[in-house]
């Protein structure tokens, strides 16, 4: 399935490299909304959501290498009738005593530039992806800790009793030794949470470098990878495009014929291959079905002027952590249901508002009436801010 754009020569224009970049991310939104629709009546979908990263640096891996393979460009360019070939600058010297002016040749790609070329276009936005995904859980943990304290000060992870000797004593979780790979997770995660903002600027930048530049006619290259690989993207001719589909039949037909064993094995084998080559094909022209289908469901429920007068929806802050039990507080009991200040069955239970725990209606405020503070966490408190609960666990 092959698109002929506008433009003359063979050099493509800025908005053709463009939308052939874009057209993965695109991709990737589609399959993403569509597997989350089909995973809310097939639940193990929900797998593939959580190795979303996977199985599309698997999904590219295999489209982009059958696509440099057999047109000598990168999935989306071949899309939009473009392809990719190596630069050779050749000195021309058509006078010895004039100055030497550089000829440009193009050829086709050599096979280590289009393994290069699966590394640029698949696995260095697969860990690109993963940086940034572990960059934001480093931004929201620095986040909540600068709100609420670190996670190792709560009081439901940090603090357990134990009953040994007949007495309640507290434990620190801090005090249990962290095993090496956990620090070593952690000293990951700070190093990508420093060094990410600059390598993610950087990258940023160079492309948008290289984007003006090849916009304004100044460089034949239109990103920093296509630079280090010495390779131009340049508009396919007609003759290409119409060789392409018997280029393909000459490469697959080479592959049947060297298959060796015997002949029952010949044919098992034959069959295997047209299938995958017949999934390749179906699976290239409906990757291409649903991005439209997504970009038209976009386009159709959600205007430009929505878009703009939509106000912004963050996500909630997230819980402030149980306050923690003071020194010379009450211990809490280890039954849940039992009252700290008189030891007994709660009746009448009551929430001190301050801290949040459940005492006798009565026990707390003979105690909040006379200390004015929670008999716990030794926070103030007035008997305005005792609550009755209807409902005790």
């Amino acid at each position: 399935m092959l698109f002929q754009v506008g433009g003359q020569g063979a050099r493509p224009t800025f908005f053709e490299m463009s939308a052939a970049q874009q057209l993965p991310a695109s991709l990737r939104a589609a399959l993403t909304y569509s597997i989350g629709v089909l995973a809310l009546r097939r639940p193990f979908l929900h797998r593939v959501l959580d190795y979303e990263d996977e199985f599309f640096a698997l999904l590219m891996l295999v489209l982009e290498s059958h696509s440099l393979r057999t047109t000598d460009a990168s999935f989306s360019e071949s899309l939009y009738g473009l392809r990719r070939r190596a630069v050779r600058i050749r000195v021309k010297k058509d006078n010895p005593l004039s100055d030497s002016s550089d000829v440009i040749h193009h050829s086709g790609l050599e096979k280590y530039q289009k393994r290069l070329s699966v590394l640029f276009l698949v696995v260095l936005p697969y860990f690109k992806s993963k940086l940034h995904s572990v960059y934001n859980k480093e931004r929201e943990a620095t986040l909540q800790a600068s709100l609420w304290g670190h996670g190792d000060e709560r009081f439901d992870d940090a603090d357990y009793f134990s009953e040994e000797r007949g007495s309640l004593i507290p434990t620190r979780a801090s005090d249990v030794e962290v095993s090496v790979r956990a620090r070593l997770t952690k000293r990951f995660q700070k190093f990508i949470g420093i060094f990410y903002p600059w390598l993610h600027a950087g990258n940023e930048g160079l492309s948008f470098a290289y984007q003006l530049l090849y916009l304004l006619d100044a460089t034949g290259f239109y990103s920093l990878g296509l630079h280090a690989l010495g390779i131009h993207v340049c508009r396919a001719t007609g003759q290409e495009l119409m060789d392409t589909s018997s280029r393909i039949s000459k490469i697959r037909s080479r592959e049947r014929d060297r298959l060796r064993g015997p002949p029952w094995l010949k044919a098992l084998q034959g069959a295997l291959l047209s299938c995958t080559y017949t999934m390749l094909d179906y699976a290239q022209t409906g990757l291409i079905a649903a991005v439209f289908f997504f970009k038209m469901m976009e386009w159709w429920y959600q205007s430009a002027e929505e878009r703009m007068s939509a106000p912004s929806v963050y996500p909630p802050p997230p819980p402030p952590p149980p306050p923690k039990v003071a020194k010379e507080g009450i211990p809490l009991p280890s039954d849940r249901t039992i009252c700290p200040l008189c030891s007994q069955k709660r009746t009448n239970p009551s929430v001190v508002a301050v801290s949040g725990f459940v005492f006798c209606y009565a026990c707390i405020f003979k105690y909040v009436s006379q200390y004015k503070r929670c008999p716990i966490t030794l926070m103030l408190a007035n008997v305005d801010q005792i609550r009755r609960l209807f409902h005790d666990v």
